[in-house]
């Protein structure tokens, strides 16, 4: 297979199976949660649900001060990666043209050179979670093998797209499929992964928020 039509697999039918897997496999393990369920609760409500529910989505999004002392880095860290991951993903002009074609609509981009110095930090940013990981006996107790693999398949896509954007190494074809096919990989793993939080985050928040507010206690 010649490095064109590599990139035309990747461009075509392997962003196609991606696609599915990615899709299908959200809706799956999303329609799982639901399924679940819940006990009634036959106790009377002191408070609302909704609000309560509502109100802990914000909240937790901004640790309090003790959690924040405890972990600093780690907090400041992923809130450096999670942003800087947003930016280059949703805010760099090329990935806008792509989402466009496929939803029909776009939005403004940033930047050039400050979505590119956004996806230096997320690097960075990442490459520091790891080390931190590695280097706390606690941490490191708790990591296993799926925890390396979302690192791994997280940064893929930064750094290969970093490479292809600056051309550092092979001709641009081979480049932007190895761009192209990091990413497929990341949505083939994505609903099977700890990755899947960011469908099931605040969904989590507002269920813990609701079952307090339900019973009148603070979340």
């Amino acid at each position: 297979m010649t490095e064109i039509e590599l990139l035309n697999w990747a461009r075509g039918p392997g962003l196609q199976i991606a696609t599915i897997i990615f899709v299908a496999g959200v809706v799956i393990r999303i329609i799982e949660i639901l399924m679940l369920g819940r006990k009634p609760n036959l106790a009377e409500a002191k408070g609302s649900e909704m609000s309560a529910g509502l109100k802990t989505m914000v909240s937790r999004t901004v640790p309090d001060r003790a959690t924040f002392k405890r972990s600093s880095f780690t907090i400041t860290a992923g809130y450096f990666f999670h942003l800087g991951l947003f930016i280059t993903f949703f805010l760099f002009a090329p990935h806008i043209l792509l989402i466009k074609d496929v939803i029909g609509f776009g939005w403004p981009a940033l930047p050039t050179p400050v979505v590119d110095a956004f996806a230096v930090i997320t690097i960075i940013s990442l490459l520091a979670v790891l080390v931190n990981r590695l280097t706390n006996k606690v941490m490191r107790y708790l990591t296993n093998f799926g925890d390396l693999l979302t690192w791994f398949l997280t940064l893929a896509p930064l750094i290969t797209g970093y490479i292809a954007f600056h051309r550092i190494g092979f001709t641009a074809p081979t480049l932007l499929a190895m761009h192209i096919l990091s990413v497929e990989l990341l949505l083939v793993v994505f609903p099977f992964t700890k990755l899947m939080h960011a469908f099931t985050l605040f969904l989590a928040r507002w269920y813990n928020g609701a079952i307090s507010g339900y019973r009148g206690v603070a979340s």
